[in-house]
């Protein structure tokens, strides 16, 4: 990665042994792709032909095909979970969780919809996998097969989040506005467990928006954030002198 270092973020992107280079014309492209052509001839770097895909408006990057439309799911990864019967242990329930977990950012809510299959992995709990288990795995196969393409950042533009909590889990939408249109870039959720499935409406709202922040942190530093919440009283806190401590230190976390 050293190699590319005054490249990276510029011309080229770089991941352990893999890289891309980019332009916004044909043109550029072709001298950003001699750039780094010359710098792998000038540190005798050899590049594997087979593996080599030069000028295309699309292509799978780490799992994810990226084109001018934006980031989508692998389709052949997709087809091939999709074809996966329901599980009947907890290894084959593991590789499903695996294998839709790589795609979580793509599905809304993906916590809430897994929580029945995620219990089961909890220690000492027996597989008992039930109808609310495989409408779980359904929902999650078809939430797959739908997932929506989503958008690279715009780092001139402000970053919006929506949060929102229920009993058993929070969530987020990391997005933007372009053209008055909202651009998802990418969501998260997390499962609820010991003591926070006990908090108050609003600790939750509260605890919503850190896990959001701090999820989405990489995108957000240095950056105007509008954050959306459904919960008044998360507003009210912000003038609140005398609120609880943990509140209070979350508050100050943001």
């Amino acid at each position: 990665m050293a190699i590319f270092s005054d490249l990276i973020e510029n011309i080229m992107e770089v991941f352990m042994d893999d890289f891309s280079v980019y332009g916004k014309t044909f043109d550029g492209c072709l001298e950003n792709l001699e750039k780094v052509l010359q710098r792998c001839k000038e540190v005798d770097l050899v590049l594997n032909w087979e593996k080599c895909h030069f000028m295309v408006r699309e292509g799978i990057v780490l799992g994810h095909k990226v084109s001018e439309r934006g980031i989508e799911v692998d389709r052949a990864k997709i087809e091939v979970i999709e074809q996966l019967p329901p599980p009947t242990n907890l290894k084959a329930l593991r590789s499903f969780l695996g294998h839709a977990g790589f795609y979580r950012r793509f599905i809304k809510n993906f916590s809430f919809i897994a929580r029945p299959l995620s219990n089961m992995l909890s220690k000492d709990t027996p597989f008992v996998f039930d109808d609310t288990c495989l409408e779980a795995f359904h929902t999650l196969k078809k939430a797959l097969v739908t997932a929506p393409i989503i958008q690279p950042p715009d780092w001139n533009a402000p970053f919006e989040i929506m949060c929102a909590a229920s009993d058993y889990a929070v969530g987020a939408v990391l997005g933007q506005s372009r053209d008055r249109k909202h651009h998802v870039i990418s969501y998260a959720s997390k499962t609820l467990t010991g003591p926070q499935l006990n908090y108050s409406t609003t600790k939750k709202e509260l605890l919503a928006v850190v896990f959001a922040i701090d999820k989405f942190r990489s995108y957000l530093v240095g950056a105007k954030v509008i954050i959306y919440t459904d919960h008044a009283a998360l507003k009210y806190l912000l003038t609140k002198k005398d609120a609880k401590p943990r509140l209070i230190w979350w508050v100050l976390q943001l």
